[in-house]
């Protein structure tokens, strides 16, 4: 039976031939009724005159928005860097950090704060046919990345329990692609939430958006299934007024939201320091930072433009700006993007209702695998053939009324999980696994705990790794016993130790190397 009947074929063909789309139905009659059913739906649920002024804005915009309009007219000298008064710095401000702290863990236990997960990427670089959340990289624990975050919100919510003696929540919002959807909640059922109440996990979906030709027109990946796209991290803002999210954390009582990406396995879930430094800045947008390690590191730049904060681009910055230093000595513009922000919910709401629908697309184009409408063989194409156009969680810095930025050490809190091992040695698998471990071995250092090598002899206390070549020493501390170094000192204070080390619920165990 067609869910789809002849009058629902004709009125779609005609909506879509207005549109200039018509030949997405050209193999129509060629396909069996499960395929004209599931094309029929997707069809029905697109918006054809939305993408096609989708596509003549970002195309006449010259492909930008946010970050990248900047470009079109040379941003150097209108950028400005981050000026010191909005700045928060985890080692430039060390005495502010436990009030910050303190702040930040009250507004946990008073139930007004929710994480919030940018989990739409598939592992495809890595070389894994799942959601990177999933990914395991080799740590002795063998936890994923979700894992990891799902028990940093747990010694959280006891962390703030304990400070101020009653039960608290922390809501965590995650938002999948179409593609990561349903193997995501499996994974979440299959362990039991990782130990969080089901009720406090609420997951939802960004948009899909059509791959489009250079001409507008969409492409079909096959005869009866057009090539689609998740409609970037920006596309988070629609899907909060979608899914209705943001009534979601009104009626919890939310107003802080610490949103991050699921690639960083050092990323510090609902961070009271960086919540309690917004707070105590009566902030309603902040993004936290990494100082830049060189002029010429690909990573974009959070900083002024006319006076407007945005992210700007590597490539959109010159050389001779980007190699620029202050009297310190540090870069000028620094302050390295780590898709790592604070929001108000208030602010949230006014931007899924007045500012996302101003949001231009960036136009990412693409090596696009499709059907050739004229002789119906799939077409992989050697150069770029289309385009694929999405938001960036960034872009919406312009319409902030209080803009901060708080600054972290890149060895305490960044390490991005996006290429397998076997590509160029950076952000991989062993990458983010020693990054994790260097942490951990510091953190058993600064309370006290040695380690020996075989001999018994104490090794030095060097941990932090200078390049991709050098290898910590194996330590894991699971995050239901410290969230960011404390309450190690009765558990390692004055010992010593034999590597590989674990520390979790149950003590610290050394590990046999066997296997290892």
């Amino acid at each position: 039976m067609e869910a789809a009947g002849e009058e629902d074929v004709a009125a779609l063909r005609q909506r879509l031939a207005a549109g200039g789309q018509g030949h997405v139905l050209r193999f129509w009659p060629e396909l069996g009724a499960a395929e004209r059913r599931a094309l029929a739906a997707e069809l029905s649920a697109m918006d054809v005159a939305e993408i096609n002024r989708f596509f003549r804005r970002a195309r006449g915009g010259g492909g930008g928005g946010g970050g990248t309009t900047a470009a079109a007219a040379g941003p150097d000298a209108r950028l400005e860097p981050v000026p010191r008064d909005v700045l928060g710095s985890a080692s430039r401000d060390r005495r502010l950090l436990p009030g910050w702290e303190s702040r930040g863990l009250a507004e946990i236990a008073a139930g007004r704060v929710g994480a919030l997960l940018l989990a739409g990427g598939q592992g495809t670089r890595l070389g894994v046919p799942y959601p990177k959340g999933m990914c395991d990289v080799g740590l002795p624990s063998r936890k994923s990345l979700f894992h990891l975050q799902a028990q940093r919100l747990r010694r959280l919510q006891q962390l703030a329990e304990e400070r101020h003696g009653t039960a608290c929540s922390i809501p965590w919002y995650i938002m999948t692609s179409g593609r990561t959807v349903e193997s995501t909640k499996e994974f979440f059922q299959k362990h039991r939430y990782f130990g969080l109440k089901k009720e406090n996990v609420i997951f939802f979906q960004q948009g899909m958006l059509p791959a489009l030709g250079f001409d507008g027109k969409i492409l079909l990946e096959e005869k009866g299934k057009i090539a689609m796209a998740p409609d970037g991290n920006g596309g988070l803002y629609r899907a909060l007024g979608v899914h209705g999210i943001v009534d979601d954390m009104e009626r919890r009582g939310v107003q802080s939201v610490h949103v991050y990406c699921v690639d960083n396995i050092l990323v510090k879930v609902a961070d009271p320091r960086f919540i309690g430094f917004c707070l105590e800045k009566g902030a309603d947008c902040g993004a936290k930072v990494v100082e830049k390690t060189n002029p010429t590191e690909p990573v974009g730049v959070v900083c002024r433009v006319d006076g407007v904060y945005q992210v700007v681009e590597y490539s959109e910055i010159s050389l001779d700006t980007a190699q620029k230093r202050g009297p310190d000595g540090r870069l000028l513009f620094n302050a390295g993007n780590i898709a790592n922000h604070y929001f108000t919910t208030s602010f949230l709401k006014d931007v899924v209702n007045t500012y996302e629908p101003q949001l231009q697309h960036h136009v990412a184009e693409k090596k696009i695998p499709h059907v050739d409408i004229e002789t119906g063989q799939l077409v992989q194409p050697e150069k770029p053939n289309g385009i694929k156009m999405e938001k960036f969680v960034f872009d919406i810095f312009q319409f902030s009324k209080k803009f901060v930025v708080y600054e972290v050490l890149r060895e305490d809190e960044f390490s991005p999980l996006k290429n397998a091992d076997s590509q160029n040695g950076k952000d991989n698998p062993t990458t983010a696994r020693h990054a994790l471990m260097s942490l951990h071995h510091r953190w058993v250092l600064n309370a006290g705990g040695h380690f020996v090598d075989e001999n018994g002899t104490r090794l030095p206390a060097i941990p932090r790794l200078k390049d991709a070549s050098d290898v910590p020493i194996q330590c894991e501390i699971s995050p239901l016993v410290s969230y960011g170094g404390e309450g190690l000192e009765e558990l390692v204070k004055e010992r010593e130790f034999r590597a590989p080390l674990v520390i979790d619920e149950d003590g610290t165990h050394e590990l046999v190397r066997n296997g290892m």
